[in-house]
């Protein structure tokens, strides 16, 4: 660990997490701005946002800082919503985790990750924000989920620059970890006491039949699950399974040497795990390899933290977590998901902390694609006629907040806490001093 830490070894945190993806498309791009702070009201309700996660009993907060709406140009910045917020954010002993791309570029890099100028630019901005708000904000998270926002951007076009394929998905994926590398380095210099957070998705894909295409599209997600966070640390080489498969698809062999000299270390692993979202089982229909999630509970977050633990050894938190439902079975998770955490704890991995995200609920992504379906696994299509023939933002919720949106007749976006927020809160405060346990 390069500085003190509310995840220091022995002590165990407790998080909240505020929706920030902050995707703004440029002019030619067929999407609507998808700001999550805008849509769900938080600009308007930010001091009451950021008080309610300290009333909830968290000690750390997972926020992102809006890159696409900060960063003006080369070398111009606009740092005064900032100034205020995480100075706010930070009062009272919470540890804010800087989100610094949660899936959007600014409109003025013409092609986003796969722009050439993307890693030198991004390190720019860490570079300065790091800089800026040392000592206020010492911890950093150079990008929020490789993995997903490689599938959105390079592989299936939902998001700038607008790829497809697995070419699209190689380039984007190289441009990212080129831009984490960087990122690590800048933040470091600016400020020697950062805590690097490298958070990545969890990959959890069986196929639900033996056919080959199934089978083999099934082992191919298993492997690039892991493919930008080895890529980060400089593991890629010549002797890696993705090695030649990366070639095949566009990387070149002084790319992937220059990201193995490149490496760099992460001081804490953060895991994402949605129990009804990230395990995906595969079908063949219509002559096509089809994603469908389904809920494995605890059993698939023990799963998936284990996978992490045994392939890196690297000190982890829970920096996503929650389901989407009724109050109870939000409460539920909150309770089970904290059990099975302590189980691993006891058994020794060096889990450090449990992030429940999002505080409050948000708005599907699929808002600004008028209500396209645009995940990668199947919706059931009565929700996708909903959220599409309606212009209000409620079919749009998805209710995975511990604080529930309850959309008046104005627009506004009131905010209900829920019995589950109560839970986290016992939670979070039954056990205190400094070396907390789940």
């Amino acid at each position: 660990m390069t500085g003190p830490s509310a995840f220091a070894r022995g002590t165990f945190t407790w998080a909240l997490g505020i929706e920030d993806t902050c995707v703004h498309p440029p002019a030619r791009f067929a999407m609507a701005p998808l700001d999550e702070h805008a849509l769900t009201g938080h600009d308007r309700a930010w001091r009451s946002d950021l008080d309610a996660v300290r009333d909830l009993g968290a000690t750390a907060l997972r926020y992102g800082v809006d890159w696409p709406r900060v960063h003006l140009g080369p070398g111009r910045f606009d740092w005064s919503e900032l100034d205020e917020r995480l100075p706010h954010a930070a009062a009272g002993g919470v540890t804010v985790i800087a989100d610094l791309v949660h899936y959007g570029t600014p409109t003025w890099l013409d092609d986003s990750f796969a722009d050439p100028r993307y890693p030198a630019v991004v390190a720019e901005f860490a570079e300065a924000f790091a800089r800026r708000y040392a000592g206020v904000v010492d911890h950093v998270t150079p990008l929020n989920e490789p993995i997903t926002t490689a599938s959105f951007a390079g592989l299936r076009g939902v998001w700038p620059p607008g790829l497809t394929g697995w070419d699209g998905w190689t380039r984007v994926v190289l441009g990212i970890v080129d831009g984490i590398q960087r990122t690590v380095r800048a933040v470091r210099a600016a400020n020697p006491q950062a805590v690097i957070v490298h958070v990545e998705a969890s990959t959890l894909v069986r196929p639900v039949d033996g056919g080959t295409a199934v089978v083999a599209e099934a082992a191919l997600l298993e492997l690039l699950g892991t493919v930008p966070t080895d890529l980060v640390l400089g593991r890629v080489t010549a002797e890696h399974p993705a090695h030649d498969w990366l070639l095949g698809h566009g990387a070149t062999p002084t790319a992937l040497r220059a990201l193995v000299e490149g490496a760099v270390a992460v001081d804490l692993l953060g895991v994402n795990y949605y129990p009804d979202l990230t395990p995906r089982q595969l079908t063949l229909e219509d002559g096509r390899v089809v994603q469908h999630a389904h809920d494995r509970w605890t059993a698939g977050l023990v799963e998936a933290l284990r996978r992490f633990d045994d392939r890196y050894g690297i000190p982890m938190v829970v920096t996503e977590t929650s389901i989407e439902g009724d109050d109870d079975r939000r409460s539920a998770w909150v309770a089970d998901a904290a059990d099975a955490v302590r189980g691993l704890v006891a058994d020794g991995v060096d889990l450090r902390g449990f992030t429940w995200w999002p505080l409050f609920d948000f708005v599907d992504w699929s808002y600004a694609a008028g209500g396209r379906n645009v995940e990668e696994f199947v919706l059931p299509a009565d929700v996708v006629a909903d959220r599409a023939a309606s212009d209000r933002k409620t079919p749009y919720l998805r209710r995975m907040g511990l604080v529930r949106l309850e959309e008046a007749a104005d627009g506004v976006l009131d905010r209900v806490p829920t019995p589950a927020a109560e839970r986290f809160r016992e939670r979070a405060t039954a056990e205190v001093g400094a070396a907390r346990t789940p």
